[in-house]
């Protein structure tokens, strides 16, 4: 079975997990979750009490977009964000 993309981005199907490296990547995995449960950037700015222009920023990967807006945007479309340290190999 061949994966969606958006921006150039895998969408992996839920319970999945997948690297995010950059804004960009962030933006089109928030993006992929909110369209997969059918709302629109105006509804998830509205369930996280802030503008449209801040989704459509996060979304296309700005990457000053504010951390806390950001997680709150993540959280409300249901992705679980977990950090990993890296080798110092």
């Amino acid at each position: 079975m061949a994966l969606k993309s958006y921006h150039g981005y895998a969408i992996f199907p839920v319970g999945k997990k997948r690297m995010i490296e950059n804004a960009t990547q962030f933006g089109a995995a928030v993006a992929s979750a909110r369209k997969a449960l059918g709302l629109t950037q105006r509804e998830l700015a509205l369930a996280i009490n802030s503008g449209e222009r801040f989704i459509v920023d996060l979304e296309a990967g700005k990457p000053t977009a504010q951390l806390g807006k950001a997680l709150a945007a993540a959280k409300a479309v249901g992705l679980r964000l977990t950090a990993t340290g890296i080798s110092q190999a």
